[in-house]
């Protein structure tokens, strides 16, 4: 699949991949407004519908339509998008961007976790009491909770397939999914006709202040459920391509209308009904007799894609915060042909863990609902002060400002009228939230405080030290540590090396070897390609290896640097290194040995001038370090001959100028 180009094969893909979130809303949206509102106690429900729904449509045309699908879509970095990938192009305009970066970036990947678990348990609750067949379903809430918990272990168990081939499968059935619901809407739509006057902004407005809305501003919490999908669509903007989300926008957003436009006719002519012992859900409710089974099992399908969407985004999320080294490595897998299609076993099941965790905490959706959507107010807030940012840096000062006091304040609503779901469940999401958050403050910011106490030498230049090595390989006093000693790391265009290589070279024990090798790993966009480039620095025993690899390829830095050696040996470029023995006819390649550096800093002692901060900033720093993957299985070494050695940071502190000799 070709993402970025506009196709009826990329749209439906598109359909199968970015809207599951929002396109499902239709199945909690209306319900969670009814209970809020008070079930068979609304005394004027006609614009009780006509407000909420009229506040449904301007919320979408507003947040999704305006705000992400016309402005945060241009703002794509490498045809990525995300509040990470939005960070990226902004960073050097502001260093405190970074903070709502963070905060954002957190608060998205917390509040998702609810969406598997809502939507699922919304479309699976549909089942109760209803008979299929020779089957009857109960109206207890136990055997729900089995179904969706089989349900969303299956869907994390085929994340490992990649998003193309669930794209194929899913595309069609959210197609139906959106025809669907477009078609149950009008249906209902037509009995009632002039509810189509709740697309008049008037409406929204005047029932915000109007005593009919008994929550006043806090209704505002449900009528937001409409839009959470919108953070999401903007960060699988990567996996299809704007240009399939622009062709495919007007289709949904359609669809999404009719439904919404369809329940509030239903509502209208049905309120007794609200009340009643078994409080019935607008969605399925408005559905013919007929169809009900159907549209409970339509409905599951697209809350699986739902939550596809959600992993897939989360995906993409934790990626970029890599990039960006917000977050520790993690193994990341290219199941399919486009760098944007990933798979991160440990994002993926720890989502798994956490939804299932929220599902059996929660129990009924309705109590989901209750807690959904708090947190991703703070992530949308946080986009906007980004794309303020964006668009000031673009030159669009005037835009700008309208921008960020338009959706500000439009979002800053939002977020006060969903601060009482703090205590219905929110405060869940929050949590997550904060963890997430003080993780990958840990990680960025003990960077940034190590960095700034390390020596101004932390780096050198490899050229000084070429005399030494050469002399070292030549040593008979010092015994042989291998004939190929390999260093993984980052060798800059101006042979600039971290000290502390040459600090484990030199220092740490002399490391006698026939050839040095300093090998950087450079990932590329193309999926297989796989070529190096070397630099002798005029010697016979310092090789500068540039290795680049596509996506998809394997990081076996083991086999390639064989290929290497065999290559230069061929080539006369190395000295011989047949070695005396060995059980492989004709073998001319030596043994290696790979040092990995596990730096650390010196417990200086309570006196020591390292402010606390900054000596727990950097120790959690390298405590997520451990616990990471570890460059061994990142490199594909596990099998190879690995020496670990802890070396200083080189953190400068000043002389006690107190010491004397006595």
């Amino acid at each position: 699949m070709t993402t970025q180009k506009l196709t009826g094969v990329g749209m439906l893909i598109t359909l199968g991949i970015v809207y599951g979130d929002i396109g499902t809303s239709p199945l909690y949206v209306m319900n969670a407004i009814v209970d809020q509102a008070g079930r068979g106690a609304m005394t004027a429900v006609t614009p009780v519908m006509l407000g909420s729904i009229s506040l449904i449509f301007w919320t979408l045309m507003l947040i999704t339509t305006v705000k992400y699908i016309l402005l945060a879509m241009r703002a794509d970095n490498r045809h990525e998008g995300g509040i990470f990938a939005l960070y990226a192009l902004v960073r050097n305009h502001a260093k405190w961007l970074i903070f709502p970066a963070l905060i954002g970036g957190a608060a998205l990947l917390a509040d998702g976790t609810l969406t598997p678990a809502v939507t699922v348990t919304s479309a699976i609750e549909g089942l109760k009491s209803q008979t299929l067949g020779p089957l009857h379903f109960s109206g207890s809430q136990g055997w729900v909770l089995l179904v969706v918990t089989g349900i969303l272990v299956g869907l994390f168990l085929v994340q490992r397939l990649g998003t193309q081939l669930i794209g194929w499968s899913f595309g069609p059935l959210m197609l139906v999914w959106f025809s669907f619901i477009g078609l149950v809407g009008l249906r209902n739509l037509l009995d009632d006709p002039l509810i189509i006057r709740a697309l008049a902004p008037t409406y929204a407005l005047r029932f915000l202040v109007s005593p009919d809305n008994r929550q006043g501003i806090f209704i505002l919490g449900s009528v937001f459920l409409a839009t959470t999908g919108a953070e999401a669509l903007y960060s699988d903007m990567g996996q299809v391509g704007k240009r399939n989300i622009y062709g495919t926008w007007p289709f949904v957003y359609l669809t999404l209308m009719l439904s919404y436009l369809g329940q509030g006719a239903w509502v209208i002519h049905h309120a007794s009904q609200l009340g009643a012992a078994h409080p019935v859900n607008p969605f399925y409710a408005m559905v013919p007799g007929s169809w009900r089974l159907f549209a409970i099992g339509i409905a599951t399908v697209a809350a699986i894609i739902a939550s596809q969407a959600l992993i897939t985004g989360s995906y993409t999320l934790v990626h970029e915060a890599m990039g960006l080294k917000l977050l520790p490595r993690l193994r990341i897998k290219f199941p399919g042909s486009e760098k944007s299609q990933l798979y991160i076993s440990t994002v993926n099941w720890l989502l798994c863990a956490v939804t299932l965790g929220i599902v059996w905490f929660f129990r009924t959706s309705s109590h989901m609902e209750a807690a959904y959507g708090l947190a991703i107010t703070l992530t949308m807030l946080m986009t906007t002060l980004l794309l303020h940012a964006f668009l000031r840096q673009r030159g669009h000062r005037v835009l700008a400002q309208v921008y960020v006091g338009v959706f500000g304040l439009l979002e800053g609503l939002f977020l006060v009228a969903s601060l009482a779901k703090f205590v219905r469940g929110g405060y869940v999401t929050l949590c997550l939230t904060v963890v997430i958050l003080t993780v990958m403050v840990f990680w960025y910011y003990g960077n940034r405080r190590r960095s700034a106490h390390v020596e101004d030498a932390e780096y050198v230049s490899l050229l000084d030290f070429l005399p030494q090595l050469a002399a070292l390989s030549q040593d008979d006093q010092v015994p042989p540590f291998a004939t190929n000693l390999v260093y993984v790391g980052h060798v800059a265009p101006n042979y600039a090396i971290k000290r502390a290589v040459v600090y484990s070279i030199l220092d740490q024990q002399p490391k006698r070897a026939a050839v040095y090798w300093f090998v950087t790993v450079n990932e590329t966009d193309t999926p297989y390609e796989c070529s190096y480039t070397v630099e002798t620095l005029g010697t016979r025993n310092v090789m500068d290896v540039q290795l680049y690899l596509g996506f998809k390829k394997p990081q076996r830095v083991n086999v390639y640097l064989r290929q290497i050696v065999n290559d230069l040996l061929k080539a006369g470029i190395l000295p011989d290194q047949t070695p005396r023995y060995s059980s492989v006819p004709g073998r001319r390649v030596g043994n290696f040995k790979f040092v990995m550096l596990n730096q650390q800093f010196q417990d200086l002692g309570a006196d020591d001038d390292l402010p606390a901060v900054d000596r727990l900033l950097i120790g959690g720093r390298l405590l997520l370090q451990r616990v990471s993957l570890s460059p061994q299985r990142w490199y594909g070494l596990e099998f190879s001959d690995v020496v670990e050695e802890r070396v200083p940071l080189f953190i400068g502190h000043a002389p006690d100028r107190t010491l004397r000799r006595k």
